[in-house]
């Protein structure tokens, strides 16, 4: 073996351990989003943390759950519903009016997303025409 071909040989392999640790596994970001308080939903809070558990989930260690909570102020559901879909979460949690709220939410956001595109599509149409 050359001498050249002995040391890019070494290089790889000193720097595939330095990559692989670059590469950490992402953990998943769960949005609970609720109409009550923390301490209204203390009970509610502990069974979900539970079955989370218990499907092999922690906070903090193989998942993050980030809370929302309305604290019985209705009207900043829709707001709070609509910045979680904004972030593109995969999973939203929700319960009670909560549901509705960002389901709605999440159909507004699809049909924006439709009507941004047929702009874009209809812009670059008159800038060739033009």
């Amino acid at each position: 073996m050359r001498r050249r071909e002995f040391i890019a040989g070494l290089g790889g392999a000193v720097a595939w351990p330095l990559g692989a640790r670059a590469q950490q596994p992402v953990i998943p970001v769960i949005r609970f989003l609720s109409s009550r308080s923390a301490n209204d939903s203390a009970l509610q809070d502990a069974a979900f943390r539970q079955a989370l558990k218990e499907a092999g989930y922690v906070d903090g260690r193989t998942v993050v759950i980030d809370y929302r909570w309305a604290n019985g102020q209705y009207d900043r559901l829709a707001r709070m519903a609509a910045n979680l879909v904004d972030r593109r979460v995969a999973v939203i949690f929700a319960g009670g009016p909560a549901v509705h709220v960002a389901k709605a939410a999440y159909v507004r956001a699809l049909e924006s997303t439709n009507f941004e595109q047929r702009l874009i599509e209809l812009e670059k149409k008159a800038n060739e025409g033009s």
